[in-house]
């Protein structure tokens, strides 16, 4: 039998409007774009649930998110991959999570709980809370402005290195800093990309870290190995264009 995953957080769709350029407008200094081709994937929690699939898919995955489902449209210029503009739809239609008593059942028989939170809305900090708690092995990838009260019942935190400054008064001892190309730092240590890619999109790469250091923890319980692993993945997907998995 396959583990146990459950995903918890808010989701979206992720639209790439790709483009050319030729000219700028007459009417106004900016540039007239031209769709070519529009690609939709899965965003936010659901990118890391699409991850997950994909390095592991031998496993049972219940995903909690909202079900308004919000839009992230962006255009890009195809040629270069520069994105002129982000437009999104929905963000203020979902809804809470509203916990219930069963799913303590369903979160401590799972192997494994990623809380993916965009802090839109869908999750409390008191939510946060009795996840961590009622978890085996719980993993929080979060939005928000966080205290020691909440982290601290979380086996793991991981923060982009603009979140960990954002948190700077927050005890560090479980939380994973990603550094873009340099790698990823926990306990003060850096540990570095083994394959530095050339960044030619970052859409995605976040969920794509959170995703493959759990499921390497999951199955080695060696810190330093998942983080080198979550590395890896994240380097495969940025060295490509959109929201793509590794």
């Amino acid at each position: 039998m396959g583990k146990k995953i459950i995903v918890i957080g808010e989701t979206c769709v992720d639209e790439f409007i790709y483009c050319e350029v030729n000219r700028l407008s007459p009417e106004a200094p900016v540039p007239v774009l031209n769709p070519l081709k529009t690609v939709r994937n899965k965003g936010m929690a659901g990118n890391t649930v699409t991850n997950i699939k994909a390095l592991l898919p031998k496993c049972d995955i219940i995903q909690f998110s909202p079900t308004k489902t919000p839009t992230k449209t962006r255009y890009i210029e195809q040629k270069s991959n520069h994105m002129f503009f982000r437009f999104d739809v929905g963000d203020n239609e979902i809804k809470p999570f509203k916990w219930k008593d069963y799913y303590k059942k369903f979160i401590e028989d799972a192997d494994l709980v990623i809380v993916s939170d965009y802090n839109k809305g869908y999750l409390t900090d008191e939510d946060l809370k009795k996840i961590a708690i009622y978890s085996k092995l719980s993993i929080l990838d979060s939005k928000r402005k966080l205290n020691n009260n909440l982290t601290k019942h979380f086996t793991f935190v991981k923060l982009n290195e603009e979140e960990s400054q954002s948190n700077f008064d927050l005890d560090k001892s479980n939380v994973i800093t990603t550094l873009g190309p340099a790698g990823a730092m926990w306990n003060d240590v850096i540990y570095p990309s083994p394959k530095p890619q050339e960044t030619i999109d970052v859409s995605g790469a976040g969920d794509t870290f959170t995703s493959a250091f759990s499921i390497k923890y999951l199955d080695t319980k060696d810190i330093p190995l998942s983080i080198l692993y979550a590395n890896e993945k994240s380097s495969e997907v940025v060295s490509k264009r959109g929201v793509v998995t590794p």
